[in-house]
């Protein structure tokens, strides 16, 4: 059976889409795990690898346009994507000749629309990041109260204040100096906590965030089932909202929030019964367009396919020089 793969990035967050509508047939989930590792590998994987696999199905909503799965490196389901779900509004947005529409995800049906180049050239996207939550419980967070916002944890990290968000992803946020977004503290923080720890059984995202200026922000992000990356939608979405409520940010404006691997913008919003939901504003970069056997993925034959550049990253790289990204 061919497969026929887009490989794309969001802030350099990279990804395989694979549109399981066009296949001969589905994927099982057995496959579909072994694909994305094979795949995604960064020393063997298809393309020197990616971040996840990004799964475009039917949605059996009926005010959906599509729905969008997410396959970490390592064949866990993520339920959101951020960064991921730009590229799939994009990929979404040219299949159907729509500019505005919902995307179903694991949790939500979320709205998605082109958007205001970031810069020329630049496909830009805009995406709803929610449902968002506070309750310990829907991280899942064992902790003795309801929530957990700038606290500290003291036997881990009794110097940092964090504060648990689910968007609906869990995050753990902690604001801090330059010095510290690079410290070995962060790494052997985020390591613990996804590994076996009493506290967050399923792992979670870590964000160390410092503000740079008024609605300016620079987050760097341990990713659940991937490691540092070089951005994470959901985490900066989550990042931003918790400025907001923190760091006297503003709702209704845009954010600036750089990060490794590039910028994107976010709004903070909240509407009249106190629910929050983020604007997540970015680009959607097409990389390479391969077709390859799914057997020859499955028995490692990585070396038999073919590929089409789309010569669209060098934009992208001029739009970061523009940029200062420590």
């Amino acid at each position: 059976m061919q497969v026929d793969l887009i490989k794309v990035h969001g802030s350099e967050n990279e990804f395989f889409i694979l549109d399981e509508t066009l296949l001969e047939r589905t994927v099982t989930q057995d496959e579909l795990v072994s694909l994305t590792q094979i795949i995604t590998d960064r020393n063997t994987g298809l393309l020197k690898g990616a971040d996840g696999v990004l799964l475009v199905g039917t949605t059996n909503h009926e005010e959906s346009d599509g729905r969008m799965r997410v396959i970490n490196y390592d064949g866990s389901e993520a339920s959101m994507c951020g960064n991921g779900l730009r590229t799939v509004a994009r990929y979404l947005s040219e299949k159907n000749k729509k500019n505005e529409f919902i995307v179903e995800t694991m949790h939500a049906d979320l709205h998605v629309k082109k958007a205001e180049e970031l810069g020329k050239d630049i496909q830009t996207f805009q995406v709803e990041i929610s449902p968002v939550s506070f309750n310990v419980d829907d991280l899942p967070f064992n902790w003795s109260s309801e929530k957990f916002i700038d606290q500290e944890l003291p036997e881990l990290a009794p110097n940092l204040r964090f504060s648990a968000v689910a968007v609906p992803n869990p995050h753990l946020i902690s604001f801090v100096d330059h010095e510290t977004v690079y410290s070995s503290q962060f790494e052997e923080l985020a390591t613990y906590l996804n590994g076996k720890n009493p506290y967050f059984p399923d792992g979670v995202n870590v964000s160390f965030v410092e503000v740079l200026d008024k609605q300016s922000l620079f987050v760097r992000t341990f990713e659940r089932g991937v490691g540092f990356t070089n951005a994470c939608g959901t985490a900066m979405a989550a990042s931003s909202l918790m400025y907001v409520l923190l760091k006297n940010g503003q709702f209704e404006e845009k954010i600036q929030v750089t990060n490794p691997g590039g910028m994107v913008q976010t709004v903070v919003h909240k509407d009249e019964d106190g629910i929050y939901w983020m604007d997540l504003i970015g680009n959607a970069t097409y990389l390479n367009k391969v077709s390859i056997s799914l057997e020859d993925i499955l028995t490692h034959k990585l070396d038999n396919h073919t590929q089409i550049p789309l010569n669209e990253n060098e934009n992208y790289h001029k739009f970061l020089k523009e940029l200062t990204i420590d």
